[in-house]
């Protein structure tokens, strides 16, 4: 059975991720995650309809600035595991739809708790052995401060390409690693097919 997560990690990951541009040329790591943080909180006070939790809203908001600045790809690929490389074009295609609808879901109730919050970013540390980077950020608001990593990664060839997030940790916990483990249950019970069905029958009942 596939797992909600804890709610405020929800809360975190929208402060997180649900602003980022795309960007014309290469920017820092800490730099990037430094002004998204501050869009997207901007963009939620700004937006009634999305503290209100209006799907189309959201929707467009992800779409529009999400998107382009997310490895979306690399993220379900690393959630669905080793199974990855068996499934189709299509089915890839299906499994990326019913993973974004899930998490805009995640989302849409996160967004409500959006409000006097400020992201500190702390320091970037390199990934040995990769192209990766962890620029480790703290939310800080009225309540207790959360500690929020974001991966990114850009092609080793090309230093001006823009760097993309792939993962993001709230609390000591990688969502997208995190979510690996829980469509591991429905791989080993019905392969892709099967993931894609528990998925979409999921975000059909709308349940968050």
């Amino acid at each position: 059975m596939i797992q909600n997560l804890p709610f405020i990690r929800g809360a975190a990951l929208a402060v997180a991720v649900l602003s980022a541009p795309a960007w014309a040329q290469a920017t820092a790591p800490d730099a990037l995650v430094r002004q998204i943080s501050v869009d997207v909180i901007n963009a939620v006070k700004a937006d009634k309809a999305i503290q209100a939790g209006d799907m189309t809203r959201i929707s467009a908001l992800v779409d529009t600035k999400v998107m382009p600045s997310v490895n979306f790809e690399v993220a379900t690929r690393s959630a669905v595991g080793p199974q990855w490389r068996n499934a189709s074009a299509e089915q890839r295609t299906q499994l990326q739809t019913e993973f974004k609808t899930l998490l805009l879901r995640l989302y849409a109730g996160a967004l409500t708790q959006v409000k006097d919050q400020n992201v500190e970013v702390l320091k970037t540390l390199p990934t040995a052995g990769s192209t990766q980077v962890v620029v480790q950020t703290e939310v800080r608001g009225s309540g207790e401060p959360i500690k929020l990593d974001y991966r990114l990664d850009r092609p080793a060839n090309d230093a001006n390409a823009p760097w993309k997030i792939i993962d993001v940790n709230v609390g000591g916990i990688w969502l997208v690693q995190n979510y690996r483990s829980q469509f591991a249950t429905e791989l080993s019970k019905g392969g892709v097919d099967g993931l894609i069905k528990a998925l979409a029958e999921r975000n059909k009942s709308g349940a968050k």
